[in-house]
């Protein structure tokens, strides 16, 4: 996507300045692959308008152990940390323990980026790093928008774990029904998002191909621009990010959000993170396929699996249960912290010769691991 350089950068250093309550002498960390958006935005562009001292991280946060970023807060007295919620997740899963061996105390605002923040993991976040007192922003943008568009401001949103609040200075978020293209005017309504005008940091177009650009965002809804994920619109008019439209599942004609079924899973006290995505169904046309990773010290057993599909019954309904499990160590992320959807989608589907590119793993190990697994899963199903 391209960018102009002033909109751009006058929204990156706007919203790093107010979002994350930078202030002069303050040590900013944003873990992100430098490679990736929120890198360009969060860790150089943005941070280096301000004048502020910015931290650049290659690696991993488990390695050499699940201490590493609490290590390097600790020894460089970072003031403001913004990470991913699977590397949250993650560490998450490996216990209490490594963050109680440092000083954490200088953390005064914590961020997330990435996905929604499941409210687990969000409340491990805020009692485990920020002991309590630190605000979480919580926040949603996409590569084409420059920068961040919907979050609390800290000290000033009341947080609901979970929701990425109320949007910035100007932006103009606008519900909209996804069969109709129907605004969807009130509180308490689910639709799919879209923006009704412009902000500084709005891409400008796709590089030697602008009939795509106008096709992909603003031809479906005419005079919106559509960002491709669906949400709510709370009673209290904040926002909930439910995940791309594209990561809903149709079951037996019930359209279900997968974040939703992942959110579920994540309740349960044995399970660290999970990834669902449809697969192809004979009865039901398609069904529901879990990636679970469990916490640290849990044992995968064909009674977990029962246990959690009649978790998520009770938790959401029968039409949401789980059709397949399938127990995975590790999955495939980028280096920047996100689920690479498309690969568990072919895997699940039995297309795992299609992967495509790989490159952009931080492990790849990982899908050679959910490939064998799959095969001892379902011998029948190997070509």
């Amino acid at each position: 996507v391209m960018h102009t350089t002033a909109g751009y950068m006058i929204y990156t250093a706007l919203t790093h300045r107010y979002v994350f309550d930078y202030h002069q002498g303050d040590i900013w960390w944003c873990t992100a692959d430098i490679g990736w958006v929120t890198g360009h935005s969060y860790i150089v562009y943005g941070p280096l308008a301000n004048g502020a001292t910015t931290v650049m991280f290659e690696g991993v946060p488990t390695y050499p152990d699940a201490g590493r970023f609490w290590d390097v807060v600790d020894r460089l007295k970072i003031t403001q940390f913004y990470t991913a919620p699977t590397a949250i997740r993650a560490l998450m899963s490996c216990g209490e323990d490594f963050p109680s061996k440092y000083d954490l105390s200088t953390l005064r605002v914590l961020g997330s980026v990435g996905e929604p923040i499941n409210p687990e993991a969000w409340r491990w976040y805020h009692k485990n790093i920020g002991k309590g007192k630190c605000p979480i922003v919580d926040t949603w943008w996409q590569t084409e928008t420059g920068g961040i568009l919907i979050t609390p401001l800290p000290g000033c949103t009341p947080a609901k774990p979970g929701s990425a609040t109320l949007p910035f200075f100007g932006v103009k978020p606008t519900v909209i029904e996804a069969e109709t293209g129907k605004v969807i005017e009130g509180n308490g309504v689910t639709g799919v998002l879209a923006l009704s005008e412009p902000w500084p940091g709005q891409m400008r177009t796709i590089y030697g191909d602008h009939d795509r650009f106008e096709e992909t965002y603003f031809k479906l809804y005419p005079r919106y621009y559509f960002t491709g994920d669906g949400c709510r619109r709370d009673e209290d008019g904040y926002y909930w990010i439910t995940g791309r439209v594209d990561d809903v599942i149709n079951v037996s004609g019930h359209r279900i959000g997968t974040a939703e079924i992942e959110s579920a899973l994540v309740l349960h006290e044995a399970v660290a993170e999970a990834a669902v995505v449809g697969f192809p169904h004979e009865i039901k046309g398609q069904g529901i396929y879990a990636y679970v990773s469990l916490m640290e010290g849990v044992s995968a057993s064909d009674e977990l699996q029962k246990k959690l599909i009649k978790f998520v019954r009770k938790e959401i309904g029968p039409i949401a249960a789980p059709d397949v499990i399938q127990w995975a160590p590790a999955l495939p992320k980028t280096r920047s912290g996100k689920i690479m959807r498309r690969i568990l989608r072919k895997i699940a589907a039995n297309e795992a010769e299609q992967l495509g590119d790989i490159s952009t793993l931080a492990d790849p190990s990982v899908v050679e691991n959910l490939k064998a697994s799959y095969a001892e899963m379902f011998p029948d199903n190997l070509t």
